[in-house]
């Protein structure tokens, strides 16, 4: 049986440590395609055909669906011998690739709960003064759309941060696979693998504190708003 010892915790605490920046950064960079997808998702689903629109929902559900770490595995391992489409592709954007693509299905629709939560009125103020179709969603649309998600978006940043460990079994040299190689080295895993938990606690409880109290604040803003447009309609 392996015993805790403190002498262990502080020699592997470095050597873990040395993943954390490829960690944030895999996150981050996972997020940030994730955000970025997730408009493409929203924005093929609005377009007005049905067959079309059927084949998008489909491809979403399955993306959805499937485990990431298969996904993972598809783009690293499968994804090469895939005749006349498939490459090589490095294991850090094997991992972007995999996350994000997943991730960028949910925030999809987070972004269309936030836009079907437009008033109608402005969208038909926007035709009524002639917009143009980017001028519509830049000017008008999006400004009140995303507004109201930002805390949902946050909570998938926390949810995406605690995934990553995933890209450690494609070769990506995070917390997790320092960790993992230190185990394998010295032949002791329980305190590399506790300092793993105990940064991911550090990192994401706090974040998660912060995520709550916008979201509060937020919805004590969006109440205020809706109370001040009774008002108005009541005095009308």
């Amino acid at each position: 049986m392996n015993q805790w010892s403190w002498e262990v915790f502080f020699d592997a605490l470095p050597f873990v440590l040395e993943g954390l920046g490829i960690t944030i950064s895999l996150t981050f960079t996972c997020y940030l395609f994730a955000l970025i997808f997730g408009f493409f998702w929203t924005f093929l689903r609005r377009i007005p055909n049905k067959p079309f629109n059927w084949l998008v929902t489909w491809i979403m559900e399955f993306i959805r669906s499937t485990p990431p770490l298969i996904q993972l595995f598809f783009i690293y391992y499968a994804w090469p011998l895939v005749p006349g489409v498939g490459m090589t592709l490095s294991p850090f954007t094997s991992a972007v690739l995999g996350l994000g693509l997943h991730f960028s299905t949910y925030i999809g629709e987070v972004y269309r709960s936030g836009i079907d939560g437009v008033d109608k009125g402005q969208w038909e103020a926007a035709k009524a003064l002639n917009f143009s179709t980017g001028k519509k969603w830049t000017k008008v649309i999006l400004p009140q759309a995303i507004p109201p998600t930002i805390p949902m978006l946050g909570n998938y940043l926390i949810i995406m941060f605690k995934e990553v460990p995933l890209a450690s079994t494609i070769g990506v040299v995070g917390i997790l696979q320092m960790a993992n190689n230190y185990g394998a080295q010295y032949w002791t895993y329980l305190e590399p693998l506790t300092i793993v938990a105990l940064l991911f606690l550090l990192l994401s409880y706090p974040s998660a504190i912060l995520i709550n109290k916008l979201e509060k604040k937020m919805n004590r803003r969006f109440d205020k708003k809706q109370a001040l447009n009774s008002s108005k309609g009541a005095t009308t």
